[in-house]
């Protein structure tokens, strides 16, 4: 979380407000820094928020953070949205 947070430009503490439903509302140049750095295009962060249902997505491991970041991302956070 902490490289994803760094290369993002936000702090890893709003990361941590955002994937715990803590900032309700991102900023959108937050929401797009964090999609861009877990190689999420807006038109997929646009079809996740608009998903009818969401499933629930493991804890990050190790070596695959980004790619658990960028699932928990989809779960937690964009899908408050929809």
């Amino acid at each position: 979380m902490l490289d994803t947070a760094l290369d993002a430009g936000v702090s890893p503490e709003t990361l941590r407000k955002i994937e715990s439903g803590r900032v309700a509302t991102p900023a959108f140049p937050t929401i797009a820094a964090i999609a861009d750095v877990l190689g999420l295009s807006l038109d997929a962060v646009w079809a996740e928020i608009n998903r009818p249902e969401r499933g629930t997505v493991p804890a990050s491991s190790g070596r695959n953070a980004h790619a658990n970041a960028r699932a928990r991302l989809s779960a937690n956070v964009l899908g408050q949205y929809g």
